[in-house]
């Protein structure tokens, strides 16, 4: 499977794209993990939002990024999600992967700043992220801070 890669900020975003991300968000960290939180959390505007759309159009795989000093002292990536349709093609690693990437270029290489679920610490280590201090929860889900040097 092949996914074309965008990176916009807020403001270039389509009413189509912004509904498409908003709607695989709520699918994913509302529903699908039966947790109600503020996703609309004031943020957007301030991202850049990494877009992975299908051959035939379809929104697959999301996240969006921030410049150090926003979310975290450090660049970070948060909001990561691939669409339960497209799962199962290792599109999570090309996903981080290109959010990564996408850092980079915008920011420049520099230490970035994960806040991931517990449960997926060995993925986010398999990409050099380090856990940083104590586990929190987050909406009753168990998270740790994790950082890439």
């Amino acid at each position: 499977m092949t996914l074309t890669w965008t990176t916009k900020p807020f403001d270039a975003l389509t009413l189509s794209e912004l509904y498409a991300l908003l709607q695989l968000r709520s699918e994913v960290f509302v529903v699908e993990q039966t947790c109600a939180f503020q996703d609309i959390d004031g943020q957007d505007q301030a991202a850049y939002h990494l877009l992975g759309h299908s051959e035939t159009g379809e929104l697959a795989a999301y996240t969006r990024l921030f410049g150090a000093g926003i979310s975290y002292p450090e660049a970070s990536i948060g909001r990561v999600v691939v669409s339960p349709k497209y799962r199962r093609y290792g599109l999570g690693r090309e996903l981080l992967h290109e959010s990564i990437g996408a850092i980079e270029a915008l920011f420049g290489a520099q230490p970035i700043q994960i806040g991931a679920q517990l449960y997926l610490k060995e993925f986010y280590e398999s990409f050099g992220f380090q856990q940083q201090g104590e586990g929190y929860l987050e909406d009753g889900i168990p998270h740790i801070h994790m950082i890439r040097a």
